[in-house]
């Protein structure tokens, strides 16, 4: 039976039907993202990962949807309540949000207003009014329901409870509700304001003490910024649209009369409106903004993540790695080419004179003893002070000494995984062992870490956790098997994350290969615990096994495959191995004659591509890079200084630079470029190595400005051509001129402050 979401998905998200028909049906054979892309192309026209992902997401709301479409109808139905009328509607709901109008008058209802009025037996008075809005006779027909017994002394209590009636049933009418919800939307204003007798303890967030923009507009960066003043205690945010025409969007549905019946009703409108519906719409309104802020907030930490993840390994390399410090020393270990830890020491590479001059020799001497090829330092304190210390060394030029972003570092040292790695090392050890690790390896490395540890988000602790999660878990996932992973080196954590496996199988993997050695084929993987047929269709085209007796055993090929390309070569005349090492071979092949009912011109593609370079890493190929040399802390910087810089984190509004002085300098987007930017990710990617220009510096708060235009404006003036001069910082501009220029500067500087 063909699922009954594929039209709408289809339709809402521009594809055919039998693509995303063809997708559901995979995805519930229990086919992953990653396997479906990869080697299901023909089944779905060659849908990518991201649209992918998208049928998977979205049928899943669907049937979210219909589940509590079934919860309605059955509460309804046990309460006698269950109409044909409210069958249909029901069923043509199409989103939650319209589903609840629907089911809101029905809804178990607390002690209300409009009950007691109507416990009082005000509701036929309610109906009179209501309908009969040209009535002049509306403090008569008051009177008849005076009753002290029942607490209505007097006609004006009559027709107060009365109102209270009619404002339920206009707050209750789902039509209204859909109108003013898109009203609040459309014309609603976030407002913020310092909370009374906190602006001082709140100054970081003087730039919303007083803000005003249409929530529409508003930015996900600064939503989170303003619910977490909120959260915090700082401040306080609203977000309504002016009052008059929202009422009048009620009026012009309900009011249909003069006179005094009418006028009762129009009060009940304004009653309904301040006291039911605007609380509840603007509750809805937030709720909103905070998803819409948290959906880009959670898109700009997965595209850095995915950008971190697949960062330009340096490789198999003997590698000495450091975690700086000063007063403890600098923890030492060296590492052989596949990562596995020989040695560890201390070395004093910033105490004093005698303890330099030691800590020299002695890295002089594992260098040579080890035959070092590369030197990784982690970023943190004392990393740049650390650095200079082996570039001084006078070491040979061929060995590569790289500052390695080490966030992160600290909380896998500490995690099950790394004692379970490592159960009799402390902490500063597995922490060296991690940064020179993700030299060799981001990606094999950084797998190991939560990825909220990585250090790329933006307000990723505001943002709803399980979306984050799940996406950050999807961006690992791709990135993993987009790379591929050698089967007989992978860490359990790495095993894990590959298509069709779990930290069970994965455990199993590694279980199966301390007892039997390196597996020597993909058909071993059979021989796994808990491996079965499906985890081996999922999984196989992406676990590779280096020097396998098979030749496709080590590439991007499936398994499934490797009867068509056995049949290929002998076609040809040669064999299979010789298709991977002879172009010449290759090119006699004509995939035309290999297209099958199974098999269309994208698999044949992609196994040609593979053939060629079987196993290929799709990464960047590393390129060393090195800070300006004396520049250590922001003390050392000056207006219009330009540096050398690696991009850690890129938002919403600009991305953070790396100048080696222990504090991400600032480019706001506005400073990217000399050309207008709308994405910061158009422009940079985590990772980038750029050129900056300084062109402010607040040494108190410890804050820089960067650009990356030709000629930027430096302490408010425009650079002139030449070598700038020295200039003392002259501050900011005042908050209101800086709104003018739409640089939202101040909002900025206060997420700076927040990175960390």
């Amino acid at each position: 039976m063909q699922n009954p979401f594929i039209e709408q998905i289809a339709e809402e998200l521009s594809l055919k039907a039998h693509q995303v028909a063809a997708t559901a049906a995979l995805i519930a054979e229990g086919g992953t993202v990653p396997f479906i892309a990869r080697y299901r192309k023909e089944q779905t026209g060659e849908l990518d990962e991201v649209e992918i992902t998208s049928i998977r997401d979205r049928l899943q709301q669907l049937a979210d949807l219909a589940s509590r479409r079934e919860s309605i109808k059955k509460s309804l139905d046990e309460r006698g309540l269950l109409t044909d009328e409210l069958k249909t509607k029901i069923a043509e709901a199409k989103t939650l949000a319209k589903l609840e109008d629907i089911y809101l008058p029905f809804r178990p209802k607390r002690r209300t207003k409009a009950l007691i009025a109507r416990e009082r037996g005000l509701e036929p008075l309610a109906t009179h009014i209501f309908e009969n809005q040209n009535a002049s006779d509306t403090a008569e027909q008051a009177l008849k329901y005076v009753d002290a017994d029942k607490e209505v002394p007097d006609a004006n209590a009559a027709l107060e409870g009365a109102r209270h009636i009619i404002a339920e049933w206009i707050s209750d009418d789902a039509d209204i509700r859909e109108k003013l919800r898109k009203l609040f939307w459309e014309q609603g204003i976030l407002s913020s304001e310092a909370f009374p007798g906190k602006e001082v303890e709140g100054a970081k967030y003087s730039d919303y003490f007083d803000w005003k923009e249409p929530i529409k507009n508003a930015p996900s960066h600064r939503v989170l910024a303003i619910r977490r003043g909120e959260k915090e205690g700082f401040l306080f945010h609203r977000i309504l649209p002016e009052e008059e025409p929202a009422i009048a969007t009620i009026e012009k549905q309900f009011l249909n009369g003069r006179g005094p019946a009418a006028d009762e009703v129009k009060k009940a409108i304004a009653d309904a409106y301040k006291r039911l519906l605007s609380p509840s719409m603007e509750t809805e309104v937030r709720i909103q903004a905070k998803k819409k802020a948290d959906a880009a907030a959670i898109q700009v930490f997965a595209d850095n993540a995915r950008e971190l993840l697949l960062a330009s390994p340096l490789g198999q390399k003997r590698t000495m790695a450091v975690d700086p410090g000063f007063r403890t020393g600098c923890k030492t270990v060296i590492l052989d080419a596949q990562g596995k830890l020989l040695f560890n020491h201390v070395l004093f590479c910033t105490g004093s004179a005698g303890q330099v001059e030691r800590a020299g020799v002695e890295a002089k001497a594992l260098v040579e003893r080890y035959d070092i090829e590369a030197i990784a330092i982690g970023n943190g304190t004392a990393g740049r002070e650390t650095e200079a210390f082996f570039r001084g060394l006078g070491l040979s030029p061929k060995i590569i000494i790289v500052s390695v972003n080490e966030s992160g570092a600290s909380i896998y040292s500490a995690s099950e995984a790394a004692r379970e790695e490592f159960p009799d090392q402390d902490l500063t050890v597995r922490g060296a062992v991690s940064i020179g690790r993700r030299l060799m390896d981001p990606l094999a490395e950084l797998v190991k870490l939560d990825p909220k540890s990585i250090g790329v988000g933006q307000y990723q602790h505001d943002v709803d956790q399980y979306a984050l999660k799940r996406t950050l878990d999807d961006t690992v996932i791709s990135s993993v098997n987009k790379v591929g992973v050698e089967v007989n080196t992978a860490s359990k954590q790495l095993l894990s994350y590959v298509s069709g496996l779990n930290e069970s199988i994965a455990g199993n993997i590694i279980a199966h290969r301390q007892e039997n050695g390196p597996f020597k084929s993909r058909k071993e993987f059979t021989k796994v615990s808990r491996l079965g047929p499906k985890a081996f269709e999922q999984c196989a085209g992406f676990l590779r096994i280096r020097d396998a007796a098979h030749p496709l055993d080590q590439s991007g090929v499936h398994p499934e495959r490797y009867t068509l390309v056995e049949q290929m070569a002998a076609n040809v005349g040669c064999k299979v191995e010789d298709l991977t090492r002879d172009s010449s071979a290759r090119a006699k092949i004509k995939l035309e004659d290999y297209v099958s009912d199974e098999v269309g011109l994208p698999t044949l593609r992609d196994i040609m591509e593979e053939l060629a370079k079987p196993g290929r890493d799709p990464r960047k190929q590393f390129e060393a890079f090195a800070f300006a040399d004396g520049i250590e802390k922001p003390a050392d910087l000056t207006l219009g200084m330009k540096l050398p810089g690696i991009v850690t984190n890129v938002t919403a509004f600009g991305a953070f630079v790396d100048v080696g002085v222990h504090q991400d300098g600032l480019v706001h987007i506005s400073q990217l470029s000399d050309s207008f930017v709308d994405d910061p990710n158009k422009v940079v990617k985590v990772g980038d190595k750029v050129k900056v220009t300084v062109t402010e510096i607040d040494l108190q708060r410890n804050r820089i400005a960067l650009s990356m235009k030709k000629q930027p404006e430096i302490g408010g003036k425009k650079e002139r051509t030449g070598s700038p001069k020295k200039r003392s910082h002259s501050g900011s501009a005042p908050r209101g001129e800086r709104r003018a220029k739409n640089n939202d500067f101040g909002s900025n500087w206060f997420d700076a402050a927040l990175k960390k």
